[in-house]
């Protein structure tokens, strides 16, 4: 069930509300809380009963794991049971993710070709093995205060972060999953915005902006050579489609969150206006930077063991940052292209400390920093979205060289839509600025010059026309790109 379908608008979300909302006004939050948690399970069985099996499956074994860590006294086997899940959970992620990868992989190096696996990789597998890893983590490390069974499922199978995050820390949300109580109307009409906005930002700009991206992209992997007006417009377009889309997702997962009364943690803020590789990581997919950084780079001993040591983690860690979305070289690249992006970043932060050079003193270095930041995501995004090795270095090639092949048609609608949203990405708030939200509920100071949101008519009437914009637009069912990851 996709967020942007009639049936999750029309029928899923209002039932599920209107359950809810009437258990906790009866003062049944218990019930409340199993109707949630019972409509989240349809909500991700929706795709496929064997999927929510699977998913039922694995919430029991991560709970047995969890609860044992929690309650047992025998600290020898604490070491044993933390690697018991962690290798599961790993075992079930690598069977549907990167069997076949592999498989082909060991094919081509040692000329002995297998078939393939047929599996079908599960929706949001990627997103909530990397919940259950950290909460094993902090259960072995005693940092699990709050384990409540049914709190525990919601934490798992919670429908609006299940399928593409953001990636949530159990001591964010299951306390928030003990104590449901009644919405607060500012905070419903907060949700309801973000939601309109983040649905606004999937169905009117980034699948409008795919259009002028997936054809050149799919005449590269043909094997033709775009111009290089082609291939810039493609790249930046899935640059622009691919924020769109994902901040999209995010935001409504944001939104439908407040309409049940959970704070979820925000994950963008602007990353197209990062002044370098560390802050554009700040900004972008926040809950999976969290994730590697505490639970994969730090205990690989993060930056306490040299400076050479530092940046072979920093490599380690994007490496399979970039391989946890896709089983693909493609992603392999991807990633430790932003682990070398990394590493450059902080030997030149580590050069002007040591010259006393500040090269963001001046509003034209600060512009030069954005810009070269801004082309080093986008040569990245080569990678990320081509479909091989080869079609990246065709993209490449066609960005620096091009060649007399002309495959968009509308070069001028093109370039004036991607000036259009760059402009929007580089200068405008962002949502969550927009709608005035933060996750530890801190009033936000509005930005100048733009309209802060608040329990108005004019907001509620933006709101409207957004909706029926989107609703108008619903003419084909299109899923988020991260689905895939």
């Amino acid at each position: 069930m996709l967020f942007n379908s009639y049936v999750f608008i029309f029928l899923f979300l209002p039932v599920t509300l209107i359950v809810f909302h009437s258990l906790l006004r009866r003062g049944l939050h218990r019930s409340a809380t199993v109707a949630l948690a019972l409509a989240s399970l349809v909500f991700y069985g929706w795709w496929s009963i064997k999927a929510l099996c699977l998913l039922l499956v694995l919430m029991a074994g991560n709970y047995f794991v969890v609860w044992s860590l929690l309650r047992t006294r025998r600290w020898h086997l604490r070491p044993w049971l933390l690697t018991t899940g962690i290798v599961s959970n790993l075992a079930v992620l690598g069977y549907f993710k990167y069997a076949n990868f592999f498989l082909e992989t060991w094919g081509n190096l040692s000329g002995n070709h297998v078939g393939f696996i047929e599996v079908a990789l599960p929706l949001g597998l990627s997103f909530f093995t990397f919940q259950k890893i950290a909460l094993l983590v902090d259960a072995y490390k005693g940092r699990v205060r709050h384990f409540d069974p049914l709190d525990y499922v919601l934490f798992v199978g919670f429908f609006p972060q299940l399928i593409a995050g953001p990636i949530v820390h159990h001591s964010e949300v299951m306390p928030q999953f003990g104590r449901l109580n009644s919405v607060r109307m500012i905070d419903f009409g907060q949700g309801l915005t973000l939601f309109v906005i983040g649905l606004s930002k999937k169905v009117l700009i980034a699948d409008t902006i795919a259009h002028f991206s997936n054809p050149i992209y799919d005449a590269a992997a043909l094997g033709m050579l775009p111009s290089c007006t082609d291939a810039w417009i493609a790249t930046l377009a899935y640059a622009l489609q691919l924020y769109f889309d994902f901040s999209g997702y995010s935001d409504m997962a944001i939104g439908l969150g407040l309409l049940f009364g959970i704070r979820l943690p925000v994950n963008f803020e602007s990353p197209y206006q990062a002044s370098n590789i560390v802050d554009f990581w700040r900004r972008w997919h926040m809950t999976l930077s969290r994730f590697l950084r505490d639970y994969l780079y730090i205990p690989l001993g993060g930056n306490q063991r040299g400076q050479l040591r530092r940046y072979g983690n920093l490599l380690i860690t994007m490496l399979l940052g970039g391989l946890w979305h896709g089983a693909a070289w493609t992603f392999v690249v991807w990633g430790v292209l932003h682990g070398i992006f990394l590493t450059i970043n902080h030997l030149w932060s580590k050069l002007q400390l040591r010259t006393g050079v500040e090269v963001y003193s001046s509003p034209t270095t600060r512009v030069v920093a954005k810009a070269l930041t801004f082309v080093a995501v986008l040569i990245a995004w080569v990678f990320f979205r081509a479909a091989n090795l080869e079609t990246a270095g065709r993209m490449l090639s066609a960005m620096m060289f091009g060649s007399n092949t002309a495959i968009m048609t509308d070069v001028t609608a093109a370039v004036t839509l991607i000036a259009v949203l760059l402009a929007i990405v580089w200068f405008a708030p962002n949502s969550s600025q927009l709608a005035a939200y933060t996750f530890d509920k801190k009033p936000m100071a509005g930005v100048q010059g733009w309209p802060h949101w608040s329990r108005s008519p004019r907001w509620a009437a933006v709101c409207g026309v957004l909706l029926a914009l989107c609703l108008m637009s619903l003419t084909r069912v299109t899923e988020f790109l991260y689905f895939q990851f």
